[in-house]
């Protein structure tokens, strides 16, 4: 197929007068059935040369791609195209999955998108066998690398079966970020003939700025200042979800349209949220790097980063969601050096340590495991068991046995000894990543300029645009009527505590604020493990405030505190001052019946659960038909609260709510 043939065809199957060249060089390699690796900017149109290729072979083209919204997003522009295409993923019930592969194996969708973690599933794995493949497409292909910015081990399983796959088999890969080791890694493990089509990555309508934040108060003030005189609508990129919740909430407080975004939210909410950024019923979305990807909003006016990235790669990633229309886009980075803690950790937790990987071998040399097995054990995350078992199976250390229910974890008889050299490796490469993008702050080269030629696209000229082409350099502090401001939100704004059930009379609850915000946590801690006596009276103002705000008028019967594990009789003398203001009956009988750790011993929700499992007993009068207060210091993983709420429930109680002084924040 000439050019001009293809054309004529764009114009009738995507309503395109034409391609770029650098589109048509790619598409002309797929459709000669060459191996592809595309390295263009965000927004240059990088989907179009799969799907184009993809409506011309005979075959379905399957696109693995890391995110639920970019699948959802694309599908339902080929569907609107009339293009039989379609998604595979976690939110589909099973009956939906089984429709989808069925469908497949009949070759009715010509594009099937499909999240890399499918390739563990044993009904994919089998169905894909009776496929007829035209093509294989690896979106956000910086993920198979150790070196990419968001490297994922599922992602591995991919290379596994392009390895299968015939060398005259047309196989695209294709990400926005790469750097020359990460395209070098890439190369080598998709072997064979492979094509480099690199375009320029310079955003020209970019201007680039860093604000330099005395504080997490100035940072505050600074987005609200920002947004006041800004036109259009964006995203604000947090290190955390709860920092996107904290920031939302902020936002509203001071009259900005504003809704937060992150992977723990249900698939409904993402997809309200991801609709009303497409149709600008926000003045930003406030959220993690969940939030960016496949969204193809051409006029996303800012970016603002809170929160410092890891590296010059996850910042051009993110960034790069913006001004895709061409237009002028302001991207501001705000910077405290207390923000290099959170990505210093998550590099430091990129692999678990040493000890974690020997203690889950001697785990399994005792008897073979399922996960969560091994998680109890263990005491890890479940996130850093996978890891760990993940790496163990590459190693040929230990094998995954598929069963009917989930995989069993067993030794290998004469297994290697475990090497880490590729781990610490790793840890080295990021953190000089993470020293990089330090550089970004301080540098007083061009900012567009640095990022191009961190990432192998050596630039000559300045962008003129940034702060630093400007001579401009920006550093803020909160003013006295700001931190005012921000104490009354702190004071206003109450953690919502999610327990409720179909099953349970547990209703949701709610916090003072979170553990670690102003001085709570420090109070907290004083009293708690300084001999600091009881908490002090601010602490139940709050709490009082925070009953009010959140149940209003709304009448209990009785106050029951959580017995101790470590607290002695701090949260029962903290009970009886609620109990007194509030006028409400205080009760003294829920007691243990076994020794419990502190919760923040565990790191897994299994074993969190399983410590209080059976913990408590109630030895009182009648509580049948009664409505009853928990009180409690601090929320974490909510297993206690759980626990007593079934004790609580057998006895007749028909509405349990907790009330608690602080909600920990977490690393998520």
């Amino acid at each position: 197929m000439n050019r001009t043939e293809a054309e004529k065809r764009l114009k009738a199957t995507f309503g395109f007068d034409h391609f770029y060249d650098e589109q048509w060089e790619g598409i002309q390699a797929l459709l000669n059935r060459q191996r592809v690796l595309m390295i263009q900017k965000t927004g240059f149109g990088k989907s179009l040369v799969f799907q184009f290729p993809a409506c011309q072979l005979d075959g379905t083209t399957i696109v693995f791609s890391p995110l639920i919204a970019l699948m959802r997003e694309q599908v339902n522009r080929l569907i609107d195209l009339g293009i039989r295409a379609t998604v595979l993923n976690s939110t589909q019930s099973f009956e939906e999955k089984a429709e989808v592969l069925k469908k497949a194996k009949d070759g009715y969708y010509k594009l099937l998108y499909i999240a890399p973690e499918r390739q563990e599933d044993v009904s994919w794995l089998d169905a894909v066998k009776e496929f007829k493949i035209s093509m294989v497409v690896i979106d956000e292909a910086h993920c198979i690398s150790t070196w990419g910015h968001d490297f994922r081990p599922s992602y591995r399983r991919i290379v596994s079966l392009i390895k299968l796959l015939p060398g005259k088999f047309p196989i695209l890969a294709c990400t926005a970020t790469a750097t020359m080791s990460v395209q070098n890694d890439i190369e080598n493990q998709l072997g064979g003939e492979l094509t480099i089509l690199r375009g320029n990555l310079l955003r020209e309508n970019f201007s680039l700025n860093v604000v330099w934040a005395d504080s997490q108060e100035a940072k505050m003030s600074g987005v609200v200042s920002f947004l006041r005189k800004t036109e259009g609508s964006g995203i604000i990129y947090c290190g955390t979800q709860i920092e996107t919740e904290i920031y939302s909430r902020w936002l509203q407080f001071v009259g900005i349209n504003a809704v937060n975004y992150h992977g723990g939210l249900d698939d409904a909410t993402r997809r309200s949220v991801e609709t009303g950024l497409m149709k600008n019923s926000y003045k930003c979305v406030v959220a993690t790097n969940a939030l960016g990807m496949g969204i193809d909003k051409p006029d996303i006016r800012f970016i603002i980063h809170v929160q410092i990235p890891p590296s010059p790669l996850h910042y051009y990633q993110e960034i790069g969601r913006a001004g895709r229309d061409g237009k002028p886009t302001k991207i501001i980075l705000f910077y405290n050096s207390a923000d290099d803690q959170l990505p210093l950790s998550f590099i430091e937790g990129n692999r678990p340590s040493v000890r974690q990987y020997q203690k889950t071998i001697d785990v399994l040399k005792e008897e073979s495991l399922k996960l969560h097995g091994i998680i109890r054990l263990v005491n890890m995350k479940q996130t850093a068991v996978n890891v760990i078992l993940n790496d163990l199976v590459d190693q040929k250390i230990v094998s995954a046995i598929q069963q009917s229910k989930g995989k069993l974890y067993e030794l290998r008889f004469g297994a290697p000894e475990l090497d880490t050299s590729s781990f610490e490796q790793l840890r080295e490469f990021k953190l000089k990543e993470f020293e990089e993008l330090k550089k970004y702050l301080t540098s007083s080269l061009c900012r567009m300029k640095f990022l191009c030629n961190y990432l192998g696209d050596d630039q000559e000229n300045d962008c003129g645009s940034c702060d630093s082409d400007r001579g401009e350099k920006y550093a803020i502090r909160a003013s006295s009527e700001w931190l005012e401001k921000i104490k009354e939100f702190r004071e206003s704004y109450f953690p919502k505590l999610k327990l409720e059930t179909k099953k349970s009379v547990l209703s949701n609850g709610v916090a003072s604020s979170y553990y670690g915000v102003t001085e709570v946590g420090n109070a907290l801690h004083r009293s708690k493990y300084e001999n600091g006596g009881d908490f002090p009276d601010f602490l139940l103002r709050l709490t009082l405030k925070a009953f009010r705000g959140y149940y209003g008028q709304k009448k209990f019967d009785l106050i029951i505190f959580v017995p101790p594990t470590e607290s002695g009789d701090l949260v029962r003398n903290f009970a009886e001052k609620i109990s007194k203001v509030l006028r409400i009956q205080i009760s003294y009988d829920l007691k243990k019946r076994k020794e419990t750790k502190p919760q923040k011993e565990f790191e897994s929700a299994i074993g969190k659960k399983s410590n209080v499992c059976g913990a408590f007993i109630f030895e009182g009068n009648s509580i049948n038909g009664k409505r009853i207060l928990i009180i409690d210091d601090i929320f974490d993983s909510g297993h206690t609260i759980k626990e007593i709420a079934k004790v609580l429930q057998k006895h007749g109680a028909v509405e349990i709510a907790p009330l608690v002084i602080a909600k920990t924040v977490g690393g998520r």
